[in-house]
């Protein structure tokens, strides 16, 4: 049952954001860009562990794996000028994928993990 409410809040979220986005899409990008799924799995997570070092773990892990999922942000605009949604929406997911990659192999010479 608790994983259902779950799955029904955080599925709110994104509907929600998705009809706000039809009429006002500077107030859905806001609540969009607001770490909302992070927000959600922390929250969840205690909820689930009590374990506020697991919950300290999880949002350095998410501070890391932010800055390359900016990628996605930038590749899609560029993408969708010259593709149509479904083939600039995977090329962007394949720039974020590549860049997600480089970048850990990066981080991995300086022996920083996530």
């Amino acid at each position: 049952m608790q994983f259902l409410i779950k799955v029904l809040i955080s599925a709110l979220i994104v509907a929600g954001v998705a009809t706000l986005a039809r009429r006002y899409t500077i107030a859905a990008a806001l609540l969009a860009s607001l770490p909302l799924t992070s927000l959600l799995a922390i929250i969840w997570l205690y909820a689930d562990t009590r374990d506020t070092g697991q919950v300290v773990a999880l949002t350095y892990s998410i501070l890391w794996a932010v800055i390359p999922s900016l990628l996605f942000f930038i590749a899609l605009p560029m993408f969708l000028r010259i593709f149509s949604f479904v083939p600039a929406l995977l090329a962007a997911c394949a720039v974020t994928i590549a860049g997600y990659g480089i970048y850990v192999l990066v981080l991995s010479r300086f022996d920083i993990r996530f």
